[in-house]
């Protein structure tokens, strides 16, 4: 079963620099919440997405952004990701280190979701593609995205 988490903006999955560029790019005065993929502070620590998301919002700095990391049930990824600057988290509900992560956070003034909230993955769109760009483009105009427009990787 699948969380729905709120976030008050639609989600975009980043991979990388311009993936993130693309996001800022398109979202407008609505703002977006750049979301990295699941567990990636674990395979590639906190320090690469907290610097990713500063570099895409010095470039865009007129677009409100946020920007969640995925600790997948890592704990203390998470702890390291608020000690990197990282201010939002994902971190599974599920995780019984959650309520004592959820308070090292809150003493910094960071915040915990215990699920993704549903995104679109630009890693799976061609920017250079017209019709992918206008799917991003749809993507954030949505003012409540209510399922992932995403199909699964096969």
């Amino acid at each position: 079963m699948t969380a729905r988490v709120s976030i008050g903006r639609p989600a975009v999955t980043v991979h990388s620099l311009a993936g993130a560029e693309a996001a800022l790019a398109a979202a407008g005065p609505q703002g977006v919440l750049l979301l990295s993929a699941p567990g990636a502070a674990g395979f590639a620590g906190p320090a690469w997405f907290v610097e990713l998301v500063a570099e895409a919002m010095r470039r865009h700095p007129d677009v409100p952004c946020r920007a969640a990391l995925d600790c997948g049930d890592a704990a203390g990824t998470a702890l390291a990701a608020l000690r990197a600057g990282a201010r939002l988290l994902v971190l599974d509900g599920e995780c019984l280190a959650f309520p004592a992560v959820a308070a090292a956070a809150a003493e910094l003034g960071a915040d915990i979701l215990p699920a993704r909230p549903v995104s679109l993955d630009v890693g799976r769109l061609d920017l250079a593609r017209r019709d992918d760009r206008a799917r991003l483009s749809a993507w954030l105009a949505m003012e409540a995205p209510q399922e992932s427009p995403t199909p699964p990787a096969s």
